[in-house]
Formats: C-alpha cells, structure tokens, sequence
C-alpha cells in the first residue's frame, strides 16, 4: 500500500517542505558522484552511529574496518553529534530517498500550512532527533550507521492524523488506485512499524530503523495533541480560506469547498 496524493490543497506555498525535499535530492545527487571508499567515509561521516553519540567519540579504526568490511588506513575525521542533524539528509538508494520525500511532499505541506514555517521546521527537527535518540537508546552498542529522513517524517504523519484524518489520500493497492481516509493509511503504516519492530528477527541490523519511526510518530502525535486548541484553529481558519494549487488560486466558487 503506497499513498500516491491527497485531495487536501495547502493554502500556502509550503516553503519550507519543498526546501526539505530540495537539499535531501541534492545530498543524494551528490552521492551519485562518489564510489567506493569515498562514498563509505561520506556515510560515516555524515550518519549517526548509536556507539559513537552513547561514548561521546569516534570509532576504533579496528571497528571501522569492520564496518567497511575491508582495511582501512584511519578514522575519517568526524564530528559525532553534528550526525545527528545530517543524517537526517541522508539516503541510500533511489527508494529510499523517493519513498521518504513522497511522504514527506503528501503530508508535509498540509502540516506546515498548519502549523507556520517556523514551528514546522522545529518540529521537523525535534521528531527527527527523537526518532534517533529512541533508536540509539535501544541498539546503544550498534556500529551501523543511521541515515535518512524517515524518522522526522514519521512525526510528519503523526500530526496529519490528528490534523486531517478523514482526508482522502490516493493509494497505490496492488494494481489498483483507491481513495482512502488518511486515518486509515496512516494506521496502517503505523500498525506496520511496530509489526515489524517487535519481530524477533527486526534487531538492529534488518535495514529498516523500525523503532526509530516508531518514535517520530510517537512524537509528532504528542506534540499535535499538546498543541490541538491552537493548531485546531488555525487548521479551521484555513480551511475557509480559497485552496492554493501549485501557482494558481483555486477557481471553486466556494471558497474552502472540500475537494473530494
């Protein structure tokens, strides 16, 4: 089940979700670029390693080699906790990096609309390092590095559940296209994570940081819900204000008429 789009315009320009998007694209374009050890020790460095962020220091060059799986001659020169801010702009593959900023695009611009460019940013940030902060605090020894925006972007998702859960979101089920409320997508994919996080088999090492998402939605759905009277309001405000589709104001006679 991949949801495609919503029918839930913003009413504003989301500035700060396209500049997300743009600088994730623009990381991983960058990686195209490097191969071998150049594109191991960019990862490293710019990754968060639960073992490095727990002890405060980089690893031995004898646990480096065995995270490159081959002989190396030092430990690349690395700020620890700086990772913990880029490797949220990190991917590592097309999948991954067009599965997450899919998300981010589908449920990010209604979120900021909501919450202003400001606070959106914040809590971007804020779910994302509580998405990584969950994820070391369960594999504290793990060596393997962690990247990607999935973690912020959870919280993401999060808050469009209490915002806008009886929005319809176009989803990609088989070989069909339906129209589902948000609130379903968004349970399911939640339903999943942990699913797939109390697996036996999940550990640390499965590919997917499960937990870490875990925690992002976790947060996002906290902090929407400590925040609800206000954001209410403003959602409320805005949904009686004319949809903005793309560079154009929506030609609906009636301002705010849902759209499906």
């Amino acid at each position: 089940m991949i949801p495609l789009y919503d029918r839930n315009p913003s009413r504003k320009v989301p500035i700060i979700t396209l500049s997300l998007i743009l600088i994730n694209f623009a990381a991983f374009i960058y990686m195209l670029f490097l191969e071998g050890t150049q594109l191991d020790i960019f990862i490293y460095r710019f990754s968060a390693i639960p073992w490095e962020v727990v002890h405060g220091q980089q690893l031995s060059l004898a646990a480096m080699q065995q995270l490159f799986g081959y002989p190396v001659a030092g430990v690349p020169n690395k700020s620890v906790y700086l990772g913990l801010l880029t490797s949220l702009f990190v991917h590592d593959g097309w999948l991954h990096i067009g599965g997450n900023m899919l998300f981010l695009w589908i449920f990010g611009n209604n979120v900021e609309d909501v919450m202003g460019k400001l606070p959106f940013t914040v809590f971007y940030f804020v779910c994302g390092f509580f998405a990584t902060f969950v994820y070391i605090a369960l594999y504290s020894n793990s060596i393997v590095p962690l990247i990607g925006a999935s973690g912020a972007i959870s919280g993401v998702l999060g808050a469009y559940l209490i915002l806008y859960p009886r929005a319809w979101v176009w989803t990609w089920v088989f070989f069909f296209i339906f129209p589902i409320p948000a609130f379903l997508v968004i349970g399911l994919w939640i339903a999943v994570q942990v699913i797939q996080g109390l697996l036996p088999s999940s550990g640390g090492a499965t590919g997917v940081a499960w937990f870490a998402h875990i925690g992002g939605v976790a947060v996002g759905l906290i902090i929407t819900g400590i925040f609800w009277p206000v954001l209410k309001r403003r959602r409320d405000a805005l949904l009686a204000m004319p949809a903005l589709h793309w560079w154009r104001r929506s030609k609906s006679s009636v301002p705010g008429a849902p759209e499906g």
